[in-house]
């Protein structure tokens, strides 16, 4: 079957009940997005289908049809950061770093679809990614000036 991966359409012969996350790791070697739980419970597998963060180790990609995925990998570069990948290095958020790129994927889609969200909209946003390490404050402070970013970029 064919899906489009960061912009890209792929080829990938999987089963249809494969969940995405496998494939995207395992078949297409794109490891920024990790294996956390594999019910859906941490965020740790959250890419965007379509824009919208869903958790990839619940979604078979059979049901892709023609949606567009992104990952972390295809969200920004280290020479343009995505700017919740940029207010998340100069918040230094990650710890250990495991849950980051789907917290970022989160943080990305809430964005998306609420540019200046309140305090209470981001928790509830970023409250189905878990950081075992703790570092919610700088998370929700990241959220907080990344959504900053993007209004300025706008202007």
């Amino acid at each position: 079957m064919e899906i489009e991966v960061n912009g890209a359409a792929r080829q990938v012969d999987a089963p249809a009940d494969m969940p995405l996350l496998w494939v995207l790791r395992d078949i297409l070697g794109l490891t920024g997005t990790k294996y956390g739980c594999g019910i859906g419970q941490c965020g740790a597998c959250t890419v965007h289908v379509d824009g919208m963060a869903v958790r990839s180790c619940l979604r078979p990609v059979g049901q892709l049809g023609g949606a567009r995925v992104t990952t972390i990998e295809g969200l920004g570069s280290p020479a343009e950061p995505h700017p919740v990948q940029a207010a998340w290095i100069e918040a230094q958020v990650a710890q250990c770093g495991y849950c980051q790129s789907g917290q970022i994927m989160q943080a990305a889609a809430l964005l998306d679809l609420r540019p200046a969200p309140s305090k209470a909209e981001i928790d509830a946003a970023m409250t189905g990614n878990l950081c075992r390490c703790g570092t919610y404050p700088r998370i929700r402070a990241a959220v907080r000036d990344a959504a900053s970013r993007l209004r300025e970029a706008e202007g």
